[in-house]
């Protein structure tokens, strides 16, 4: 048989003073004598009283609650970016809310009206791109908020960015270290700064080593689906390309089931390299090499930065880059030059 839930008022009367010095009590707002609070926390304990957190959130405009808006769960970057931002709430307090949305819904005025009136504290943006309206919008609520991966940027925005520029270089020197020759560039949506960066990291390194050659761009959309519909594409177009960089990691996976498919041995005929370090890369045959971004680190500095705003602390940085490394794995190791 369930027990009966003990109402504050219960707790008031037990403890001899008024529901409304409980409450402050409960919400550490307005004086309240020694003995008053003495009483209460006594009586509180012999009733094993439990306060309604989200009430005595509503009451004081604070319910220790961020949302983490993202535009695909099933992309795996995404729930290992959950695992952090969870991790760091929960020991600072606070519990988080997952959204799964589409861009387009953005720009829709209801979306962040909804938001609103679910007294969230604060949020974590990923991975959209940021138009004049969607950011008038957004002010417009007066909540904190933070941008991580396609949605950072280097301006007054409290950001968490990865050195995009400078993964792409790595990239693309490591297919050309190996003997690649003819290589492709398979970019995220042009719109998205990190996509940006990769394409002039890229171009760069490209230019440098082959400066006769022209570039071989291709613009994905950071899916599965993008990833192999390209390759496909580029390979019946330039079945001489012996090399592919994808703008992630996903379409990277997308790319070698396209190439066999198509009869192409990974990595002996083409060499493949993604981006973000995604734990999937290491299950895939052949395993993947990538650019890996720390992705854990961008949870944990994202949700912290996000607390500090939400609880005014100083906090010094708007803007944070974090480095990413090389892991070469078969994909590239195995390729014989031509």
């Amino acid at each position: 048989m369930n027990r009966k839930k003990v109402t504050i008022r219960e707790v008031a009367k037990e403890a001899g003073v008024s529901v409304a010095t409980v409450s402050r009590y409960l919400n550490k707002n307005g004086y309240i004598s020694e003995s008053a609070e003495n009483k209460i926390k006594e009586v509180m304990k012999q009733l094993d009283y439990q306060p309604n957190e989200i009430a005595r959130g509503l009451a004081r405009k604070k319910t220790n609650t961020i949302a983490l808006i993202i535009p695909d769960i099933k992309n795996p970057f995404f729930p290992e970016l959950v695992v952090a931002i969870d991790e760091i709430a929960r020991l600072k307090g606070y519990s988080i809310v997952l959204i799964n949305t589409e861009e387009r819904e953005l720009e829709n005025n209801h979306f962040w009206r909804n938001l609103q009136s679910r007294y969230i504290d604060g949020f974590i943006i990923a991975s959209f791109h940021f138009n004049h309206q969607v950011l008038q919008t957004i002010e417009s609520l007066h909540v904190p908020f933070v941008r991580i991966d396609r949605a950072a940027n280097n301006d007054a925005y409290h950001s968490i960015e990865i050195n995009n520029y400078k993964g792409a270089t790595l990239a693309t020197e490591h297919l050309i270290e190996i003997g690649c020759k003819h290589i492709a560039h398979i970019s995220g949506p042009k719109s998205y700064l990190p996509s940006i960066d990769r394409v002039r990291g890229f171009t760069d390194a490209i230019s440098k080593r082959f400066p006769e050659k022209d570039l071989i761009l291709y613009e994905g959309d950071f899916t599965f689906e993008s990833g192999k519909a390209i390759t496909n594409e580029i390979m019946l177009k330039n079945p001489h390309i012996d090399g592919i960089f994808l703008a992630n990691d996903l379409m990277a996976i997308g790319a070698i089931k396209a190439l066999k498919l198509l009869n192409f041995d990974v990595p002996r005929e083409i060499a493949i390299v993604g981006f973000d370090g995604i734990e999937l890369t290491n299950m895939v045959e052949p395993e993947i090499s990538t650019i890996e971004q720390p992705i854990y680190e961008v949870g944990v500095a994202a949700t912290n930065k996000l607390i500090h705003l939400i609880e005014k602390k100083a906090d010094e940085t708007l803007q944070v880059e974090l480095d990413v490394r090389l892991v070469k794995r078969e994909s590239t190791l195995g390729f014989v030059p031509h």
